[in-house]
């Protein structure tokens, strides 16, 4: 994916490896090669609120919507009704359509099934500028792939994408193309891959006034411009954030990686701990953020802390933050670092890099950032 004009297709094998093929081919009888690993199977059931998805019919549903939507208690596979506290076990495959987890759908748990997440892929390919049925666009929301509304939502081991490609449509000026938008308060994704290349991760919150916190662990970020933006409350721990190369421009910069919302009235934006950024585009092709405050909030400070994280060559040492406009710098807005290191970390021109002090770090911690929520003490993290 090193900026090359990638059918489709290609971007999909590109993604998830060729070892992904002989599953969406199995046969039948290959229900005997356990498809849902150590997690059950519809006749033996992780638990009596567990879901079993597999696209070629070995589980209770073929597509994650359909799954969704029986989550609600409709299924004849629940002995009891509700919406909430639904596990979802995906087997391997390529599962090519949207899903959307309305806010009913509270402290739903989806596991990839493999534990590998190259192997379980949910992937559509609308953009904002994309013609919807009907009429009109999608823009940048409606775009998005995967949508979790809901409170409680957990992820392992999956990826989601976006494999809408400019190349492929140079009549669609609105490229944003979202992966997943999340919105719901305690959202945690475990060893997941988000994959796309503008607004890939789009972590946000419900309302203006509602201040989401999620937290992403191990996880696998990819993209070009604002690839990950939002107004949520976001802890991102020992994640890889990776810069893609372009040919369609002639010159620096090619993106951004961060573009946090965060409402003026929110204490706690976006958290980058004991992480990595790297990149497949030239030295200094990339700056770390520029601040977004979108037309629906005139008033909001972007926040950013970036720590203890190492930053490769791709991003701009020397002014590594940018405007989005400039009736709104970031001078202005709420950026940081602390500790970090790489060739990308180099301060090489102190003004544009501010750092926290000893003190201030002591408060830019998942603990103080998250509160009362505590992710990383569950099973499995």
């Amino acid at each position: 994916m090193a900026g090359l004009p990638l059918s489709r297709r290609a971007f999909v094998v590109a993604i998830t490896g060729a070892a992904l093929a002989p599953v969406l081919a199995a046969p039948a009888h290959a229900a005997t090669r356990a498809p849902f690993g150590r997690y059950g199977s519809p006749a033996a059931r992780l638990t009596e609120r567990t879901l079993y998805v597999h696209p070629g019919g070995l589980g209770d549903h073929t597509t994650v919507q359909a799954a969704v939507t029986a989550a609600g208690g409709t299924s004849q596979a629940f002995s009891t009704g509700g919406d909430s506290g639904c596990t979802l076990v995906l087997a391997p495959g390529i599962y090519r359509e949207t899903v959307a987890v309305g806010v009913a759908r509270t402290e739903m748990t989806w596991i990839g099934a493999s534990g590998d997440p190259r192997d379980v892929v949910i992937v559509y390919d609308n953009a904002a500028g994309s013609p919807k049925p009907g009429g009109g666009t999608y823009g940048t929301t409606g775009s998005a792939t995967t949508t979790v509304q809901a409170d409680g939502f957990t992820a392992r081991s999956i990826t989601f994408a976006n494999d809408f490609l400019r190349a492929d449509h140079p009549e669609i000026t609105g490229t944003q193309a979202v992966a997943i938008k999340v919105q719901g308060d305690r959202s945690a994704f475990l060893g997941c891959r988000f994959l796309g290349h503008q607004d890939t991760l789009y972590a946000d919150s419900m309302a203006l006034g509602t201040f989401a916190r999620q937290y992403y662990r191990d996880c696998y970020v990819e993209g070009d411009v604002d690839f990950v933006f939002g107004r949520a409350t976001a802890v991102y721990e020992r994640c890889h954030f990776r810069t893609l190369n372009r040919t369609d421009l002639a010159g620096a910069p090619y993106g951004f990686v961060f573009a946090p919302s965060t409402a003026a009235a929110n204490p706690r934006g976006y958290l980058v701990t004991r992480g990595r950024v790297t990149s497949e585009a030239p030295d200094a092709y990339y700056k770390l953020a520029r601040p977004w405050v979108p037309s629906s909030d005139p008033t909001a400070r972007p926040m950013l802390t970036v720590r203890d994280t190492r930053l490769a060559a791709g991003i701009d040492a020397v002014a590594p933050y940018t405007d989005m406009s400039d009736s709104y710098p970031w001078q202005s807005q709420r950026f940081a670092e602390y500790r970090n290191s790489g060739p990308g970390a180099e301060a090489t021109v102190p003004e544009n890099r501010p750092q926290l002090t000893d003190t201030e770090a002591e408060s830019a911690t998942r603990e103080a950032y998250l509160g009362d929520w505590a992710p990383w003490q569950r099973e499995g993290c």
